[in-house]
């Protein structure tokens, strides 16, 4: 069996969310087709009530298409979706817990 991805329980992993802003684009997150460079994902950051630690960065399609909340404006996440990346630096294992998103809204 393949593990693809987690669905988290949002009020016990995340609790109140809020918008934080945009994340600058990463690699892979844009392509080039038939000469136009088409977005595939948006990233967001996001500020939990439960997750105080750090920041949280949500992948969102770039379907959905550019989001603008006001800064600490309530939102929430449609069919959240959590993967993991592994890589090695020197030899050592690390592991990178993606968030997922179809879309955000206003909560």
């Amino acid at each position: 069996m393949e593990l693809r991805y987690v669905i988290p329980n949002m009020e016990k992993t995340f609790g109140n969310l809020e918008f934080g802003g945009k994340v600058d684009a990463r690699r892979g997150d844009t392509q080039r087709e038939n000469g136009r460079i088409v977005v595939k994902n948006r990233r967001y950051k996001l500020f939990s009530d439960v997750q105080r630690a750090d920041d949280i960065e949500v992948v969102v399609s770039g379907k959905a298409g550019e989001k603008r909340f006001d800064y600490m404006e309530p939102v929430k996440l449609v069919n959240p979706k959590i993967t993991v990346e592994g890589y090695a630096v020197n030899g050592r294992g690390f592991t990178d817990y993606i968030l997922h998103a179809d879309d955000i809204v206003k909560a």
